[in-house]
């Protein structure tokens, strides 16, 4: 990798969705047996967290406008450590809310939306490939998250692995962001000679009804993928396969990612980034379908694995594409960080909703429901593609 820049970033991305954001799915059974709350209860702090990240969203992409990009990714590694290790010491329900709000805070300051702005900001046209190499890397996150997880609670317990996962927050992680997102930020610094300040600039795409339907379109996605994501383990369990096969299961979802971003690499040359955001929405569909019958045929997990992951990791890559090409790239820290509002706000009622839906009628209610919402995500995108091909023909 001659790019050593974006290289650092792909190991920093990796490790900060290990260590912060896939820590909670991989810990939450753990949590539950061992603080005795119950599972809604525990799921709401991570629907706090990723409220606040969505809340805090806008405002990090302006400070990505702003040049301050390196600083705050940094910033945000470190803090995000330190409320890692303070998982180690809780013992009330409140402090674990606490921590996790602060968590959400750091979440929208390290994890995909403010590192995909900065190098869209710094790159143009040209940041799809330094994206995509981040992607294809960072792919593996879940993969090292879930089987180090679960080491390391058999071997020490589950305050280690969260004082590990910290420890490596700050030792690793924000070196890495700061060397890696520098050198990005200097490189392209002579692209906004002379351009307006963030802020001066109009608001005019919270105005139009494209910006709408990618937000709640890709909204629906973050739902789908969170609830998924985030109930994956109970939902396999409820089917009664062993412990370790749903560990297994789960961890193959990373590979899957890296698989989808090479897949479409393959075809991009033969398919529009139109047509693979369709397939995206299909299949994330189709992989909720394979998971409904997993239970009574296990080999369908296999395929579910595969659908959801590979359609997960290509989703992480053409929504910023996506944004540029339809919305423009004029401010597009902002835009990216209003569409990470929405999208984050997904995210962020998903684990709870789960848990919500489940408790009114299992599992069984759920994955149906996820279904619909795949499927109306689509129709929204297809609504926004539709109005800016119309209006280019204007």
């Amino acid at each position: 990798m001659k790019d050593r820049p974006i290289l650092l970033l792909a190991i920093a991305e990796t490790l900060i969705w290990a260590c912060i954001y896939y820590s909670f799915p991989a810990l939450l059974l753990h949590w539950e047996a061992s603080l005795g709350w119950s599972r809604a209860d525990l799921t709401g702090a991570v629907t706090l967290a990723i409220f606040m990240s969505a809340s805090c969203s806008p405002l990090y992409g302006r400070l990505v406008d702003a040049g301050k990009g390196a600083q705050m990714m940094t910033a945000a590694s470190v803090l995000g450590g330190l409320c890692m290790m303070g998982l180690s010491l809780v013992s009330e329900l409140w402090q674990f809310y606490l921590l996790w709000a602060v968590l959400g805070v750091c979440m929208a300051g390290s994890l995909y939306e403010p590192c995909f702005a900065l190098i869209t900001r710094a790159r143009g046209a040209e940041a799809k490939r330094s994206i995509i190499f981040v992607t294809l890397v960072a792919g593996f996150a879940g993969t090292v998250s879930f089987p180090v997880a679960h080491s390391l609670v058999q071997a020490f317990g589950w305050r280690s692995a969260v004082l590990c996962f910290g420890l490596t927050a700050i030792l690793v992680v924000a070196p890495l962001m700061w060397f890696g997102a520098s050198a990005v930020e200097k490189a392209g610094a002579h692209r906004h000679v002379g351009n307006p300040q963030p802020g001066s600039g109009e608001r005019s795409y919270l105005y139009s009804p494209v910006f709408w339907y990618l937000a709640i379109g890709f909204g629906l996605v973050a739902v789908v993928q969170g609830v998924t994501l985030h109930h994956l383990l109970p939902i396999l369990s409820e089917r009664e396969l062993h412990a370790d096969v749903a560990v297994m299961a789960i961890s193959f979802i990373g590979p899957m990612q890296v698989a989808g971003r090479l897949t479409m690499i393959a075809a991009e040359r033969r398919v529009s980034i139109h047509g693979i955001a369709i397939a995206c929405f299909v299949l994330i569909a189709l992989s909720v379908v394979m998971l409904i019958g997993a239970g009574v045929t296990p080999a369908l997990l296999i395929a579910f694995v595969i659908l959801f992951g590979g359609a997960y990791g290509v989703v992480s890559i053409i929504r910023p594409v996506i944004a540029r090409n339809l919305l423009g790239e004029r401010q597009f820290g902002a835009k990216s960080g209003g569409l990470a509002l929405v999208y984050l706000a997904g995210s962020a009622s998903a684990p709870f909703l789960g848990a919500l839906v489940w408790s009114s009628g299992g599992y069984n209610l759920v994955l149906p429901g996820l279904i619909v919402l795949a499927v109306s995500g689509l129709g929204l995108y297809v609504l926004a593609h539709r109005a800016v091909a119309k209006k280019q023909r204007e």
